[in-house]
């Protein structure tokens, strides 16, 4: 299924970004998950409407609570599973 992976680098702990991006998919009807990596990392798989993924990548980019960001990476890639809601996976 086409997908949207993101990798977010910058400071991703402590703003509630997990918590904003899983209100704000669930707002989209996107399916997915989202999950630290490392201490400033976190890593984003999102199915649905190709033309809410885009909208959710602008959000990302532009209105997400992430007081220092140093990078944001977003691609389309085929995944071989599908998810039923979105979740944070810590």
């Amino acid at each position: 299924m086409k997908s949207l992976h993101c990798i977010v680098k910058g400071t991703v702990q402590g703003g509630n970004f997990q918590g904003w991006l899983q209100k704000e998919a669930e707002q989209l009807n996107i399916n997915g998950w989202v999950r630290n990596i490392a201490d400033s990392e976190a890593e984003i798989m999102a199915q649905g409407d190709p033309t809410n993924l885009k909208e959710l990548a602008e959000l990302i980019r532009n209105k997400a609570p992430l007081p220092d960001v140093e990078d944001i990476q977003c691609e389309v890639v085929d995944y071989d599973k599908t998810f039923e809601g979105f979740e944070m996976r810590g």
